[in-house]
Formats: structure tokens, C-alpha cells, sequence
């Protein structure tokens, strides 16, 4: 009999704790209105006032004490009350999991936008590179062209020069023929002249 009453003493007293220490236990528990209501957050424990606050569905709520029928929450702003703990899920409402996907998806969208627009900004610029260098290539080979040209004549002036390099130029050929005629008919006019003279006693006749 004395082991069962002492059994029994145990078993009231560790319901006890475990009553004492349940708010304990789920302090900071992160909760969630229900999305089928407005939850109205009370000051009163047992919500038996009017709400001073309208707790829409999926509002993200801090649980710091909760009892059977009522919870001690703290709302993202750091106000706290009462709500009653009927009303709150530990999993977010359909309802805010919509949203936040909708959030996702349009945050998505504009990573896409903004990614497109990179890519055509890109693909501008290097179509401007891809210009610039087919002119610089054309211009390279224009020049290359020119150069090769010149090349080619200043080749052939040299080799001209080469050719004629140990011969006399025709102009001045033609020049001593010219004065080597002249030269010619005034010695053959003197020597007309001297001969007359020889003949006739110093007179010029012809």
C-alpha cells in the first residue's frame, strides 16, 4: 500500500511540473491566424474584452505563453495581447503560402526581365566590337594593300636603276651629237675660210 501511495504522490507531482512548465516549454513558438477569420487581440487573459487590435489571416504571431484556451502572443511590430488559441496554426495558411508564392513568382519574373535586358545590352555591344573590328581589319588590310603596291614600284624603280645605271641617258647622247655637228660645221666653214684665203692672197672669196 505505502509503495502505491508513494507511486501515486509521484505521478501527481510530475503533472504538476509538466503543468507548471507547459507556457515554459512553448515560449517563443511561432504561430499563424487561421485564414477563415479576423482574430481580434485582447488585453484581458481570457479575451473578455473588446479586441484593441483586428488580427488579419496569416499575421505571423509570436507565442510567449499559451494555455488551454488562450495565448500570450507578440505581433511582428512588438505589440502583445491575447488571442484565443483556437484560431492559431503552427502551419502558414494556404492563403499567406499563395502570397508568398505569387511574391516569389513575380520577383522571379522581374529577374527574368532584368536578365533579358542584360543579355540584349550585351548582345549590342558586342555587335558594335564585332563592327569595330571588321573596320579596323578592313582598314588593316587597305593599308597592307597600299604598302604592298608601293613596295612592288619602289621594286621596279630599282630595278630600272640597276639597268641604266652604267649606261649614258639619251638626252645627253643627243646633246653631244648636237654640239659635236656644230662643232663640225664651224671647223669646216674655218677650214673653207683658211684655204680661200691661202689661195687669193689673203682675200675671202668663194
Amino acid at each position: 500500500m505505502l509503495r502505491s501511495e508513494v507511486a501515486l504522490l509521484n505521478r501527481k507531482c510530475l503533472i504538476a511540473l509538466i503543468t507548471m512548465a507547459w507556457p515554459t516549454l512553448l515560449f517563443a513558438e511561432t504561430a499563424y491566424v487561421t485564414d477563415i477569420l479576423r482574430l481580434g487581440l485582447h488585453r484581458a487573459e481570457d479575451t473578455s474584452d473588446q479586441p484593441f487590435r483586428t488580427l488579419v489571416s496569416g499575421t505571423e504571431l509570436e507565442v510567449l505563453t499559451r494555455t488551454t484556451n488562450f495565448a500570450h502572443v507578440r505581433a511582428a511590430d512588438g505589440q502583445e495581447g491575447w488571442v484565443k488559441s483556437a484560431y492559431l496554426v503552427l502551419d502558414k495558411p494556404a492563403q499567406l503560402k499563395v502570397a508568398e508564392t505569387e511574391t516569389e513568382l513575380a520577383a522571379l519574373r522581374a529577374e527574368l526581365d532584368r536578365a533579358k535586358i542584360a543579355q540584349r545590352t550585351a548582345e549590342q555591344q558586342l555587335d558594335q566590337v564585332t563592327q569595330q573590328i571588321d573596320a579596323a581589319a578592313s582598314s588593316s588590310g587597305a593599308v597592307e594593300a597600299t604598302l604592298s603596291r608601293l613596295k612592288a614600284e619602289n621594286a621596279d624603280f630599282e630595278q630600272r636603276l640597276q639597268r641604266y645605271r652604267g649606261s649614258v641617258p639619251i638626252s645627253w647622247m643627243l646633246g653631244a651629237l648636237a654640239i659635236t655637228l656644230v662643232a663640225g660645221f664651224a671647223g669646216g666653214l674655218a677650214w673653207i675660210d683658211y684655204t680661200s684665203r691661202r689661195r687669193h692672197g689673203g682675200f675671202r672669196i668663194y
